[in-house]
């Protein structure tokens, strides 16, 4: 599901190069095909695109929840360690929901922390204490020990996405982008001393500015 909205104030923005490079499937070696299907399939509850099948030969396509991005599996395809892929990050608008939600299906996750002092520091226990975007993230591995690390990005650094356009891949990223609003508009609020009755509006900026890493309204 994917859910837009156009930003008309929005500044007009230009492409780097000359031919779009989209990268769109990762290769994750397994030693046991059907268990890795089990695992991203059933457990994990992520969309099985193809299943192709040559003899004794087999790979398969998995897309996680509202991503453009996909995985292949295959035993011996490449000719890769099965485990040897160590953190490819899954983007989430909620650390707490996405962690509790894995959890919930029976996958050991490992508990949220955050690079203390700067994005390259050691890593401390909790989310990040002011829940910047980029700072918080999570880790499990599938059966063969391939891992994957949770990150929670809400606001992006202007230039990361098209600033005409505002997307959520989801209900549940479109209904995280609503509480944020709500929160930070109760806030405005309070600063005010008045109940603003524009408040559509007030989120509608809010929640376009936010995506596209502009100074957020107060």
């Amino acid at each position: 599901m994917s859910v837009r909205a156009s930003s008309e104030s929005a500044a007009e923005t230009t492409s780097a190069g000359t031919v779009d490079l989209k990268l769109e499937v990762v290769t994750i070696p397994v030693s046991d095909v059907d268990r890795a299907t089990e695992f991203y399939g059933d457990t994990l509850g992520w969309r099985l695109d193809a299943d192709f099948r040559d003899g004794e030969k087999r790979g398969l396509q998995f897309t996680p929840p509202g991503s453009a991005a996909s995985i292949h599996i295959g035993a011996g395809r490449p000719p890769a360690t099965p485990g040897s892929v160590q953190g490819p990050f899954l983007v989430v608008s909620d650390i707490q929901a996405a962690r509790d939600d894995l959890v919930a299906r029976g996958v050991a996750v490992g508990g949220i922390f955050h690079p203390e002092g700067g994005p390259l520091g050691d890593p401390a226990a909790g989310p990040d204490p002011d829940r910047r975007s980029y700072g918080s993230f999570a880790a499990f591995g599938d059966p063969d020990g391939n891992t994957w690390l949770l990150q929670e990005v809400t606001t992006r650094p202007p230039g990361r996405v098209d600033a005409a356009e505002t997307a959520f891949a989801s209900v549940a990223d479109l209904a995280s982008a609503l509480r944020r609003a709500e929160a930070a508009h109760g806030e405005h609020e309070q600063r005010t001393g008045v109940r603003d009755e524009n408040w559509p509006d007030w989120y509608a900026e809010y929640m376009v500015k936010e995506q596209t890493g502009e100074e957020l309204p107060q």
